[in-house]
């Protein structure tokens, strides 16, 4: 993939200020992630690798969201295995990356968005903040978390996000696992700072080594999980009668009405 000069981004604001770079999701009102978003993620992601002096990396959105998950209007028969292809390799980069990344969540987090929060290596919640994984709701599930979260937060925990669509504050997500810490939005500025503080006295060739080793086991689980996740959500739960039910009652403002096939 090209990358792109800065003034070609229309959905995140990217700024590089080593050893900082910071990629901000810029979609009002919610932050919805599109087809165009993940090109921009992607394209921000790879001219971030080719920087060695840039060791961190922070994510972040708004005080009204983070980002309220993947665009819903994308999840129609003719574009899902492209879009959710595309947002995964979104995901691997961001798995794959040797920097450090950091999330500061405020607002909504909702699915896709919660999942691009949970990959990150640091995360940084506004307690009053919205976790959710509401994929269930919609005749769907996120498979991300499916791979990833029972390891973060354990097996109990993470059944019940993705199994009823449950939503915690960000006082829960630092009590379950899911947020290194948390406090009052006017606050999660000067929090992401230290962090960042910390991490810039230290040194990035053993950051980078250092990350590698951390999820060096995990990291091997993870991609045969998420392509076993993917692989069910297009053979098995894309041929069903209510993963359309639930978008199209989604985007028609309605109740869905289940069938159970």
């Amino acid at each position: 993939m090209a990358t792109l000069p800065k003034s070609a981004y229309q959905n995140i604001r990217f700024t590089t200020e080593p050893p900082v770079a910071r990629i901000t999701l810029s979609r009002p009102p919610l932050n919805v992630i599109d087809m165009a978003m993940m090109e921009e993620l992607l394209a921000a992601l790879e001219q971030i690798e080719q920087r060695p002096d840039i060791p961190i990396v922070v994510f972040s959105g708004s005080p009204k969201a983070f980002s309220a998950g993947v665009e819903i209007a994308e999840h129609t028969p003719e574009k899902i295995e492209g879009m959710l292809r595309k947002f995964h390799s979104v995901i691997r980069m961001m798995l794959a990356t040797k920097k450090v990344t950091i999330a500061a969540v405020e607002g909504a987090c909702l699915g896709g968005g919660a999942e691009v929060a949970l990959v990150c290596d640091l995360v940084y919640s506004a307690r009053d903040a919205s976790w959710a994984f509401p994929e269930i709701k919609l005749g769907c599930y996120p498979p991300v978390a499916c791979a990833a979260l029972a390891a973060l937060i354990g097996q109990k925990r993470a059944a019940d996000l993705i199994l009823t669509g449950c939503q915690i504050s960000g006082d829960e997500a630092l009590a379950v696992g899911l947020a290194t810490g948390a406090a009052r939005g006017e606050e999660i500025t000067g929090m992401v700072n230290d962090a960042i503080e910390r991490l810039s006295q230290l040194s990035p060739a053993a950051l980078k080594i250092a990350k590698k080793a951390f999820y060096a086991w995990d990291a091997f689980h993870l991609d045969k999980g998420l392509q076993k996740a993917e692989n069910l959500y297009f053979d098995e739960l894309m041929k069903t009668s209510d993963a359309a039910e639930g978008i199209n009652a989604f985007l028609e403002k309605r109740k869905p009405v289940w069938k159970g096939k």
